[in-house]
C-alpha cells in the first residue's frame, strides 16, 4: 500500500506547472546524500483514490499538475493512481519522480505527462546541475518523451 507523508504546492519541480507534490514514503532507493531520509521509512497515511479526491477538492483551483514524489516500492499503485487522475480529473497533468534508472516495464508511461528518473548521486548533482544523471522527460503529443532536463539549468 502506498503511503504519503506530506504534500506541498511547488513551482520548480515541473516547468510551467503549479504542482501538488505528494511525498510518498517507503522509498527503496536509499540514495546516499538523500535530502528526504524520512521518506525511507514505511510511515504516513494511505494514498488511494479517496486521498487523491481530497487533494483535488482542497487544491484543485490552485494547481495544474499532480506529482508523485517516489512510490518506487509500489510502481503499479502509482500507475493506478495516475490512471485514476487521467480518467476522473483529466484537467490535471500527472508527473512521477522516480529514483530508479528506468520506468518499470509493467507501467504504462503514457499515463504520465512528465517522468523524472534517476537516483540522486551527490557528486553529479540534482536536476539543476548540468552534470546530473537525473532526467526529466515530457510526454509529447505523439506519446514519445522529450528530455527537458536542460530547463533546470541556469543560463550564464
Amino acid at each position: 500500500m502506498l503511503k504519503y507523508v506530506n504534500t506541498g504546492i511547488v513551482f520548480q519541480e515541473i516547468p510551467d506547472e503549479v504542482t501538488l507534490a505528494i511525498n510518498i514514503s517507503n522509498c527503496p532507493c536509499h540514495c546516499p546524500g538523500c535530502h528526504s531520509h524520512y521518506l525511507w521509512d514505511d510511515i504516513g497515511l494511505p494514498l488511494g483514490v479517496e486521498a487523491i479526491d481530497d487533494f483535488i477538492e482542497s487544491f484543485g483551483n490552485d494547481i495544474t499538475c499532480v506529482a508523485f514524489m517516489g512510490g518506487d516500492s509500489e510502481p503499479r499503485e502509482v500507475a493506478m493512481l495516475a490512471n485514476y487522475i487521467k480518467e476522473e480529473h483529466p484537467m490535471f497533468k500527472v508527473a512521477w519522480y522516480s529514483g530508479r534508472l528506468r520506468v518499470p516495464k509493467m507501467v504504462d508511461k503514457k499515463l504520465f505527462d512528465y517522468i523524472k528518473i534517476g537516483p540522486y548521486i551527490r557528486h553529479l548533482g540534482p536536476l539543476k546541475s548540468p552534470t546530473t544523471n537525473q532526467r526529466l522527460y515530457k510526454r509529447m503529443p505523439d506519446d514519445s518523451f522529450e528530455d527537458i532536463t536542460y530547463r533546470f539549468w541556469r543560463k550564464p
